[in-house]
């Protein structure tokens, strides 16, 4: 499958509402749509680096640098049959792992519709409707937050993740389940803690939680696994886990009891895969956590969500939660069960709207071989 061009094109796309965490706040989500095209077909892909160094390291600018300079020019032209043989032609660009993601997904994308499948059964899913849950950002005041929580319930989420920082986490998480005894519900710090909060961060065990998201450093294992032997309630890894192998050394020390994948943060669909088999070999709990995606990215997550690891209700929201107007037809819906259906056409399984997104479209750029 030789890869004849390749697209490059940055968008941005305004929120329904802001989204907070411990660390910022969005009003506009910008992103990159990474075009794909061989033997007529084109495959898509986003790269989910954000404006800013927030989550992780890597921006759209920084992005866009190493897509252009670097992992386009390792395999534009080239004739590769597999996501390990692209793997291997990026492997000696080190790190950014979102950028290579995001093209990574793009050549999924053309491959399954080459062999006339969809993403999901070429990855190996066996579900036809994944568990969508929700994450809800840091409000202006805590009534604010038990109507937004009240809501999302009606809309039929099944489990409820909120953003909790210093300040705002347990006051918060009483009133919560003061309101909601009975909802499956969880935490997420986004690293906003330190070891040195481990009497605080016990009390967490009051509130019956599914898991703690990321309480502790972005890039620590050793502190989480010290911390985990003192709650009760299981320490779920995010921005930590950035590779198969941190997954596998976070397990062997008992960093955390729940894994969150991220297609992106691991560098693509691929290793994402391979950490979702380790855990199911070893009994662990895994979710595909979300990163404001359009319905582009949203469809891969869906995807790799479709395995059968994949257990817990994942941060996989219906496009309405995010956009008035998403990049995709038929845009995600929640269906009254608190699921969302998994595409079953060629590729990715939505049709890209090509007008929606020149609409958006802040600059473009095509190599081609």
């Amino acid at each position: 499958m030789k890869i004849e061009s390749i697209e490059l094109r940055q968008i941005a796309m305004e929120l329904v509402e802001p989204f907070e965490t411990s660390g910022w706040r969005e009003t506009v989500r910008p992103c990159i749509i990474i075009a794909l095209r061989s033997e007529g077909l084109t495959g898509y892909g986003e790269c989910v680096a954000g404006v800013g160094p927030w989550y992780s390291y890597e921006t759209v600018e920084t992005a866009w640098h190493i897509l252009k300079d670097f992992l386009i020019p390792a395999v534009l032209g080239k004739d590769l049959s597999s996501p390990e043989g692209l793997q291997e032609q990026l492997r000696p660009i080190r790190g950014h792992p979102m950028a290579k993601a995001g093209l990574e997904a793009a050549f999924w994308d053309v491959l399954a519709q080459t062999k006339r499948i969809s993403l999901a059964q070429l990855l190996g899913g066996t579900k036809e409707r994944i568990e969508s849950g929700i994450s809800i950002g840091i409000q202006k005041d805590i009534p604010t937050l038990l109507e937004v929580i009240e809501r999302r319930r009606a809309q039929g989420y099944k489990r409820i993740k909120l953003k909790v920082k210093p300040g705002w986490d347990l006051e918060v998480l009483r009133a919560v389940r003061q309101r909601f005894p009975n909802i499956e519900l969880m935490a997420d710090a986004n690293a906003a803690y330190h070891l040195a909060d481990r009497e605080h961060l016990r009390k967490f065990d009051e509130f019956g939680l599914v898991m703690l998201e990321q309480p502790l450093d972005y890039d620590d294992l050793i502190d989480h696994a010290a911390l985990q032997r003192e709650l009760k309630t299981p320490i779920c890894l995010d921005e930590s886990i950035k590779t198969p192998d941190d997954a596998r050394k976070a397990l062997d020390i008992g960093a955390c009891r729940i894994i969150n994948i991220k297609p992106g943060r691991v560098g693509g669909l691929l290793d994402a895969k391979k950490i979702h088999d380790l855990c199911r070999e070893r009994g662990v709990p895994v979710w595909c956590g979300g990163m404001l995606e359009t319905g582009i990215g949203r469809a891969a997550n869906v995807a790799i969500a479709s395995l059968s690891g994949f257990t817990l209700p994942n941060d996989i929201s219906a496009s309405a939660r995010y956009w008035r107007e998403d990049l995709i037809e038929p845009p995600f819906v929640l269906e009254p069960d608190g699921t969302i259906k998994v595409p079953t056409g060629p590729g990715l399984g939505v049709r890209i709207i090509r007008e929606r997104l020149e609409r958006v479209t802040q600059r473009r750029e095509e190599f081609r071989a």
